[in-house]
């Protein structure tokens, strides 16, 4: 694939995702583009996802190899798809994110930012504090337990 189709599948892909349209989602990733690959801004297609609450695009690119935990750079796009999906309490956003391996504990801005957890209780969304608040303890747990040898 060339460059310029690259770009105008690129384009195609941030289109679709904005307009909450998976079948086209789904389209364009059976071309080979990477589910992972940022717009001209930096901004990762599972961010723009995530922050748009479209869960069932977040599954596709998931399943399509995104990393769970790529940090989106794009101009007010910053941050991790977890933390965008809490910000603006997209529960089942933030239960697809967490069943595809994204860390709960992950703060954003390379770790310097906040977490998905206070970004999800300063929306405030409890539910969504409630899954994150879960999570963390579920990972914690599985770290703390013995692994057989």
């Amino acid at each position: 694939m060339n460059k310029r189709q690259r770009k105008k599948l690129s384009r195609r892909l941030f289109c679709s995702i904005l307009m909450g349209d998976a079948a086209a989602v789904q389209a364009v990733l059976r071309t080979g583009i990477s589910p992972d690959a940022p717009d001209g801004t930096g901004t990762t297609p599972l961010y723009l996802a995530a922050v748009n609450g479209e869960a069932d695009i977040a599954r596709l690119l998931l399943g399509a190899g995104a990393a769970p935990d790529a940090e989106s750079s794009g101009f007010g796009a910053e941050g991790t798809p977890l933390c965008a999906a809490a910000c603006w309490g997209h529960t089942a956003t933030v239960r697809v994110l967490l069943a595809h391996g994204a860390d709960p504990h992950l703060r954003e801005d390379h770790g310097a930012g906040r977490s998905p957890v206070e970004w999800a209780a300063e929306g405030p969304h409890p539910e969504t504090v409630t899954v994150l608040t879960a999570a963390e303890a579920a990972t914690a747990k599985s770290a703390r337990a013995p692994r057989n040898r």
